[in-house]
Parts: C-alpha cells; sequence; structure tokens
C-alpha cells in the first residue's frame, strides 16, 4: 500500500524522495503513532514534505490515494463500497434530528465503530446502527446524526461529523496560484536576511558552554546581540486606472510586506514612474516628492520592487509629454533607468496573468527595461522575485 502510496506523490510532481520514504517506514515500524488514518496523515506530511508550498498538494493526493479512510480504522481492511453505495439521502424533519442522541464523544464513537467492524458482514441503509448510507447511524454516508464518522461520503451535508481526516488545512498553498496575505507572508520570508544588532541581550548558550569549561566550571556567561531583520526595501506601486482591477491583491501584498520587513519604505505612482510620486493616495496633487529625493534619500542596499500591470499607452514609457495625467518632460524609460541603476537590486510583480503579457506592447517594453525582471503575483512568481533580490 504504501510503495503505490509513495508514487502516487511522485506522480503528482511532490518531490519525496527515497530516504524520506524509508525514515517514514522506519517511524511506522517503531510504532511512533497509532493505527490511524489521522496521524498517518501528520507523520507522513512530516516526513516527506520539506516545503510548505506543497502542503495543497500533498493533501490532496492524500485524500485521493486514502479516500473513504477515517481516524483509528485498520488500514489493512477494506469497507466494502456496497455498502456505502449512495440509494437515498436522509432528510429528517427538526424533531427528528432533535430526537437522535449523541453517543457521548470521540472515544466511544470509535469504540463502537470498531464493534460494528466485528460483527457487520453486509451493506444497509436506512437505519441506526450499522455503517451505511441514509440513516441515524453515526456511521456512514449521506444519513443524519448530530456527532459522527463521516465515511465514504465526497462533501458535508449537515456539517455535523466530529474528525474529517482529509480535510485541507493548507488549502491555499500551492506554488502557481494567486495569493492571500498567508501565502505572500511565505514567499517574502525568502528575502529576509538576519544580522546581530544593538545591545547584548541574549545568551550565547555554546559560548557560555566553552568560557566556562575553559574557566575550570567557574560560570562564565556570554551574551549577544539580538538578531534583526536586516533587508532594506523599497516598494513602488501602481495605483488607479487598470490597476483597480487588482486593489485587492496588490492590498495584501502591501500588508504582507509591512509585516516582513522592519526596513520597508513605500511610494505611490500612475502606470510609469516620472519625476515624481507620492505617499498618500488621497493628496496625490498637493503633496509630490520628487523621484530624485527618493534616489538620493536612500542607498544601493535597498531592494526595489515595482508593483504595478505595466498596462499603458507605449508613449507614456518612451515619449516625453506622454503620460496621461501630465506634461512630463522627460520619458518614464529615462526614470526607469535611473531607478534600476540607482538599485540593482531590483524586480517587477506584475498582477496580471503571464499569459496576456505578449498581447500587451507596453508590457513588453517595460519588460525589455527590465531585462526581463517581471514577475507574476503568485506564489511561485513571488518566489522567483526574492531569489533574484537574495542575490
Amino acid at each position: 500500500m504504501l510503495i503505490d502510496f509513495f508514487f502516487a506523490l511522485r506522480a503528482a510532481r511532490l518531490p519525496v524522495t527515497i530516504p524520506e520514504y524509508l525514515s517514514l517506514l522506519d517511524a511506522l515500524k517503531r510504532g511512533v503513532i497509532e493505527p490511524s488514518v489521522d496521524q498517518f496523515y501528520h507523520l507522513a506530511r512530516m516526513s516527506l514534505v520539506k516545503n510548505e508550498t506543497h502542503f495543497d498538494k500533498f493533501d490532496r493526493t492524500f485524500g485521493a490515494y486514502f479516500h473513504g479512510a477515517t481516524q483509528a480504522l485498520d488500514l489493512t481492511r477494506d469497507l466494502p463500497a456496497e455498502w456505502l453505495r449512495k440509494r437515498f439521502e436522509r432528510d429528517l424533519t427538526p424533531e427528528e434530528k432533535a430526537a437522535i442522541e449523541a453517543m457521548g464523544g470521540l472515544d466511544k464513537l470509535m469504540e463502537r465503530l470498531k464493534e460494528l467492524f466485528e460483527e457487520q458482514k453486509e451493506r444497509h441503509e436506512g437505519g441506526n446502527k450499522w455503517i451505511g448510507t441514509g440513516g441515524t447511524s453515526p456511521f456512514g454516508a449521506y444519513g443524519y446524526n448530530p456527532e459522527g464518522i463521516r465515511i465514504g461520503q465526497d462533501r458535508s451535508r449537515h456539517r455535523s461529523a466530529v474528525k474529517v481526516w482529509d480535510k485541507r488545512e493548507f488549502k491555499d498553498y500551492d506554488d502557481s496560484i494567486e495569493l492571500d496575505t498567508r501565502n505572500i507572508k511565505v514567499a517574502l520570508r525568502r528575502l529576509r536576511k538576519f544580522a546581530r544588532q544593538g545591545a547584548a541581550e541574549e545568551l550565547a548558550l555554546d559560548e557560555t558552554i566553552h568560557a566556562t569549561a575553559a574557566n575550570a566550571g567557574m560560570l562564565d556567561i556570554k551574551m549577544v546581540p539580538e538578531r534583526h531583520n536586516t533587508v532594506k526595501v523599497l516598494l513602488l506601486m501602481d495605483v488607479g486606472g487598470s490597476m483597480d482591477d487588482h486593489i485587492h491583491r496588490v492590498a495584501e501584498l502591501f500588508s504582507a510586506a509591512k509585516s516582513e520587513f522592519k526596513h520597508l519604505e513605500f511610494y505611490y505612482f500612475h502606470n510609469c514612474v516620472y519625476d515624481f510620486m507620492w505617499k498618500d493616495n488621497h493628496r496625490r496633487y498637493t503633496e509630490r516628492i520628487p523621484t530624485w529625493d527618493v534616489i538620493r534619500k536612500y542607498n544601493k542596499d535597498y531592494k526595489l520592487i515595482f508593483v504595478g500591470d505595466a498596462t499603458m499607452s507605449p508613449y507614456e514609457i518612451l515619449q516625453p509629454y506622454g503620460s496621461v495625467e501630465y506634461n512630463n518632460e522627460e520619458p518614464g524609460a529615462e526614470w526607469i533607468q535611473r531607478l534600476t541603476h540607482a538599485f540593482p537590486h531590483f524586480a517587477w510583480i506584475n498582477p496580471e496573468p503571464p499569459g496576456v503579457w505578449e498581447y500587451r506592447q507596453s508590457v513588453s517594453v517595460m519588460r525589455q527595461l527590465l531585462g526581463n525582471r517581471m514577475f507574476p503575483l503568485s506564489l511561485q512568481g513571488l518566489d522567483g522575485a526574492m531569489r533574484l533580490l537574495s542575490k
């Protein structure tokens, strides 16, 4: 069974290896878990998956392979599919539901389920005792019980099962999906770098042990400064126009960046960067910040990240006076080159899917200006951008 499971994971393009698989077998041999699918799930994921971006793929593959299994069942015995064939779904009145009493907790449910496994010899439906369908027994599918174990049912109906082991807790983790704030944080962490700064406030355990041993056993405490995230990020975000379609996702990226990076500076622009930017969109016309001031204020240690869909008229990038908002004396391409020269570690995050980039001339122009350092706003795209910026 487990050899096939290993190959199922490989077929799903999960990077599981033979040494990891042997470690899982060794843990099972040593009896580190009880004979429970739920516990085996956690053990297998811990042993075989080394990157949290693969959790969702693992959960989907595990769910497909062990479909219908449930906590504390004997994995060596298959539940006959005939017992769980869907003939009808049990729909009860509120009075009938109130009359069905729970069995008194998960332990008693599992104990009773084991007993029924030994007693039951055939398929059953519509009753209140056996494992089957459409009944009021706590065990089976398509029926009703306020405290039950769901077996062989593709989805929840009454949402009253005590335990469904194949619930995907990491549903959003995948290397090709659109992101939420949690997943963005995971991707941004690749860029973080830590150094010890400030006053010595943390105990250096190894150094203390060596110093005490060298001091003939007399305690010699050694302290070190606390570790801080030292990465500096300059975030320039496109707002307005076609970017209105991406407000929610860019807001999530901004929120995650503020949480992950202590040294974060941000400014806004529209379509392309010109000779000024702003910090407050409500005051974009009254409190403009010259782009030259931004370039001079921050040193080249800052990682420059543009966020925008790069969707505009090509004239806005290549021609003087091409901006749709005002008469810019220099083309946007000049300012893009000045910024990327001042901050050599840079990348552009585009919320539009890569499939449409080739159909938009302005995106092609911007990619050429950036040396193809444009990445999609997906977990895979952010991971690639953070790898580039960390070099």
